[in-house]
């Protein structure tokens, strides 16, 4: 009688290496520390709002990517995923354009 694979079995030439996971952690450290650095340099606090959606973006689609294994599965996931990111990012630039916390005229 033949074995049938189990889930794991089937899916395991499928996953990152457990060095990948730790290189991706490390990652998101240096991106999280870039995000709190830039608080600290006075020169970027003119374009501190995209710098952090850029990196806090990228923070996203890593631990997506990764850690939630969308990379491995159907790329409608990582579609809806993505488009949820694209009408969050619109709806908070639309709400510091409307509240004068972006844009001209903008009070930092």
């Amino acid at each position: 009688m033949a074995e049938h694979p189990t889930h794991e079995t089937a899916h395991a030439g499928a996953h990152a290496s457990k060095g990948t996971y730790w290189l991706i952690a490390l990652v998101l450290g240096i991106l999280t520390l870039l995000e709190v650095a830039v608080f600290y340099v006075p020169l970027l606090h003119s374009v501190i709002v995209p710098i952090l959606l850029v990196l806090s973006s990228a923070k996203f689609a890593l631990v997506a990517m990764f850690f939630m294994h969308l990379k491995f599965d159907k790329p409608i996931l990582t579609t809806l995923f993505a488009g949820g990111l694209v009408v969050a990012t619109a709806i908070i630039l639309s709400m510091m354009l409307l509240f004068g916390t972006i844009g001209p005229g903008a009070h930092m």
